[in-house]
């Protein structure tokens, strides 16, 4: 029985979700780079396994409006964001003291469209909140998003905008508590320190800690002030594998969802924790990974599942397909079907890929060390906190039309550079990306929305501090793209570390 909206009663995992699904069919033209190993392009090669395997027919599919740049301020500086928009390839050259101050220029290179590229991934993740908190869905998905190291006031380890943080402070306008999980095997330290102060939003990150990027991520590392034990980390050593990752991921996120009770759950589902990644360490399987998803999934609370890391990019599409199955409670088949990417996945062809023998540095005695005293920090959480609403800003509305069109047909995008394989039983065009009309929000009074959330003041004006965050509504505005062609699909680049 397919049931929407929030109001799921708790069962069997196997109850059907409805899914939103965000997806901009330029998001694969945007390029870091030659030799850089972040690939928009795994983004269109997940969307040709979703379009083959016929599991767009399953979900509402929205080509996401861009986030306009007060959106992004939000949380971002508004001096960076400026920056962001003005910045081009061109005139690089000419500010380099600026490229400095926001760390822009390394890991984070300038290139053509970037500033669109920053709006196209934040507007997706601020729409699939915008859809659970309407109870529209109750799994939202973005792939284009988790870029979970950019930080207030500079871009970091390849993400410019955060656009976690946007879309958490989206959930807060209707959830009292919001969870962060972050399964990437880097820290998601943007989003811990977005939050760090705060008892509304629980961050827990499982990532690999020590001569690792971007160092941080100790177990001591708690939270602060009002948000003292709500920031969890589960550090991680080389080569650790299914088994011993749920011996962790399964009871610490089960006992975090008994005490702090969160009314929406944002799960980054970086694939860089996948075996054989190509700046990656851990030997996770896609089905070990995916099992997280299908973890979470079963706590029936709306979920916007995201991307984030993953630079193994056959790997990548490998896993997002396999999981956004999982969110529709669809087991998909092992062998991929014909389509214009094939040639990615020999010699095998399938969906699935088996671990290494890498050494498992993860000893079982480590990790009940690092479960006991997990547990133990959430044992000093007595309950959930209960945040007064004494003057909640306005919701952002979203217009009564339908997105999806009524004629079947009109749902299949003419300008669409996949070719389906024709001897599916599908048209031969994708799905049409239904562009979600404008959403219209009311500014709430300045001072407000920090005190209807709960937040710690940290700040007398307007900027507040990294660790401090403003929460007032956000807006998203009609989509004006545009892009740089993809100049390499396949090229094999030589290795390039976050450092």
């Amino acid at each position: 029985m397919d049931t929407g909206g929030n109001s799921l009663p708790s069962g069997p995992d196997g109850v059907k979700r409805k899914v939103s699904y965000f997806y901009d069919p330029e998001v694969g033209n945007y390029y870091y780079g030659q030799g850089h190993p972040m690939k928009p392009h795994r983004i269109r090669m997940t969307h040709a396994l979703l379009a083959h395997y016929g599991l767009l027919q399953n979900m509402q599919v929205y080509k996401p409006l861009p986030a306009r740049e007060r959106d992004l301020c939000r949380f971002h500086a508004d001096d960076y964001v400026n920056f962001l928009r003005s910045i081009t390839p061109e005139t690089q050259q000419d500010q380099l003291r600026q490229l400095k101050r926001f760390n822009v220029g390394e890991d984070c290179p300038v290139f053509d469209g970037l500033f669109s590229f920053c709006q196209t991934y934040a507007g997706g993740s601020v729409g699939g909140a915008v859809k659970l908190n309407h109870n529209i869905c109750d799994i939202a998905i973005n792939w284009a998003g988790g870029l979970h190291h950019a930080k207030k006031c500079e871009a970091s380890g390849f993400c410019y905008v955060n656009d976690i943080v946007l879309a958490i402070l989206e959930l807060l306008k209707q959830h009292q508590r919001v969870l962060y999980v972050d399964i990437d095997i880097h820290h998601g330290d943007g989003v811990e320190e977005a939050f760090y102060t705060s008892d509304r939003v629980m961050t827990v990150s499982f990532h690999k800690f020590g001569d690792y990027f971007p160092g941080t991520g100790d177990i001591r590392d708690i939270g602060y002030s009002k948000g003292k034990y709500y920031s969890l980390n589960v550090p991680l050593d080389d080569g650790i594998d299914d088994e011993s990752y749920h011996f962790l991921f399964k009871p610490i996120i089960g006992k975090v969802m008994e005490v702090f009770k969160p009314g929406a759950v944002v799960l980054q589902c970086g694939a860089d924790s996948l075996s054989g990644d190509r700046l990656g360490c851990f030997n996770l399987s896609i089905k070990g990974h995916a099992e997280c998803v299908k973890f979470m999934r079963s706590f029936n609370v709306p979920l916007l599942l995201l991307g984030g890391g993953g630079y193994t990019i056959r790997n990548v599409a490998r896993c997002w397909c396999y999981e956004t199955g999982v969110a529709l409670g669809t087991e998909v088949d092992d062998q991929l079907p014909q389509h214009e990417y094939y040639e990615y996945f020999g010699p095998d062809y399938t969906l699935h890929v088996a671990p290494s023998n890498m050494e498992n540095k993860n000893t079982r005695q480590l990790l009940e060390e690092i479960r006991n005293n997990l547990l133990d920090n959430l044992s000093k959480l007595q309950h959930a906190p209960s945040v007064q609403f004494q003057e909640r800003p306005p919701d952002t509305e979203l217009p009564e039309a339908d997105e999806d069109q009524d004629d079947a047909d009109e749902r299949w995008d003419p300008d669409s550079d996949m070719e389906v394989d024709e001897k599916r039983p599908i048209p031969s065009r994708v799905k049409r990306e239904a562009i979600e009309p404008e959403r219209k929000d009311s500014e709430a009074p300045k001072g407000t929305a920090e005190q209807a959330r709960g937040f710690d003041n940290m700040a007398t004006n307007e900027t507040l501090i990294t660790k401090s965050v403003d929460v007032r509504p956000m807006a998203i505005d009609e989509p004006t793209v545009k892009v740089e062609q993809e100049t390499s699909n396949k090229a094999s680049d030589p290795i390039y570390p976050k450092s």
